[in-house]
């Protein structure tokens, strides 16, 4: 079953965001080449592609795993978790209806 995984940062995130992407981005490579990912990104705190210093508010991911209790153990683990990047992380079933 996909799920999604809704990520809201802490304020002043953007240090501790740059210093654990690598291992951030690197756990998604890893979703992405099981065929699990769907899709993964930030919500930039400005309205623009590249946010600069303002940063990002959040993330989404969406992504296929066996169970609720799996996904939530995968984002247990993220590094951004870990490190602080996050002050709250929801997990939700998701249901792709497009495209297709």
């Amino acid at each position: 079953m996909l799920y999604a995984i809704i990520c809201e940062d802490v304020e002043g995130s953007l240090p501790r965001r740059l210093e654990v992407r690598p291992a951030h981005l690197e756990r998604l490579k890893a979703l992405q080449a099981e065929g699990r990912l769907i899709l993964a990104g930030p919500h930039p705190a400005v309205d623009c592609e590249d946010p600069g210093e303002s940063g990002f508010t959040g993330s989404l991911i969406v992504a296929e795993f066996p169970d609720l209790a799996a996904a939530q153990d995968w984002a247990d683990e993220d590094p951004y978790r870990r490190a602080g990047v996050y002050a709250r992380v929801t997990i939700k079933p998701f249901k792709k209806v497009l495209p297709q």
